[in-house]
């Protein structure tokens, strides 16, 4: 976990930012340069040598919401359900959670044969320079891809599997209908990766979930990181005299 702290935030909720696949928090960089000290911030990484589900990794997470200030939680892609998890147990601080490109269930189930591929296939010690126009798209840069791979260095191959194998399973719907904070979806028009069936059973679970679509790839808090920044901040700017949400103690 990684907190920085921010003269500019006000009174603001802090954000948590909870990781993609890599599970580094590497990715992060360019959304926390475009949010400019506005935000307190903090990033969390996941063990790179555990193989562990989305409960396990709740797990890891929950010990980390602060209990003396307000929090929002923003989860990026495979962090979803995570988030989703948290937010079902309805912690005291939190008072939003923001989702961004991401899912509540398997967003491709038609893939769903892969997952016995995935689990016999052998793995090298080190994951390959792996492709990232899925990623990227158009919007692709070179310092986007070295981003992308340095990220990718930092978590041992079975644990890429393992975390692949979890999204064929989750399915964290009754959770996220158990949710009594304001929810924002940020949807990226060029999302190669997440398609935008996952955004509809989104709204079908929760209706009053806010949604904004950004033009970008997957990597929209990497390639759309301004736009994104601008749409995080409006959103905490909401909350903050939002009456307090129902918990559980």
């Amino acid at each position: 976990m990684h907190r920085l702290s921010q003269d500019g935030a006000g009174d603001l909720p802090e954000v948590i930012l909870l990781p993609g696949m890599d599970g580094s928090g590497l990715l992060f960089g360019p959304f926390i340069d475009a949010l400019g000290g506005r935000a307190n911030v903090t990033v969390v990484s996941y063990p790179a040598d555990r193989l562990l589900g989305y409960p396990e990794l709740a797990d890891v997470v929950r010990p980390l919401l602060p209990l003396d200030r307000p929090f929002v939680l923003l989860a990026e892609s495979f962090s979803g359900p995570v988030a989703i998890l948290l937010a079902g147990e309805r912690p005291r601080s939190l008072r939003g959670v923001i989702l961004c490109c991401t899912f509540l269930r398997n967003p491709r189930p038609r893939l769903g044969f892969l997952a016995g591929v995935v689990r016999r296939v052998w793995m090298p010690p080190a994951l390959p320079l792996l492709p990232s126009r899925p990623f990227f798209g158009r919007f692709s840069t070179a310092s986007g891809r070295a981003l992308f791979q340095r990220a990718m260095k930092t978590v041992r191959p079975a644990v890429i599997r393992h975390r692949l194998l979890a999204v064929g399973k989750v399915d964290v719907t009754r959770e996220f209908q158990a949710t009594m904070v304001p929810v924002l979806y940020m949807r990226a028009t060029e999302d190669a990766v997440v398609p935008a069936v996952a955004m509809d059973t989104v709204l079908r679970a929760k209706p009053d979930t806010q949604v904004i679509d950004v033009t970008a790839p997957h990597f929209l808090l990497q390639v759309a990181a301004v736009a994104a920044a601008e749409h995080v901040l409006t959103f905490l700017g909401s909350l903050v005299c939002a009456p307090e949400p129902v918990t559980r103690d």
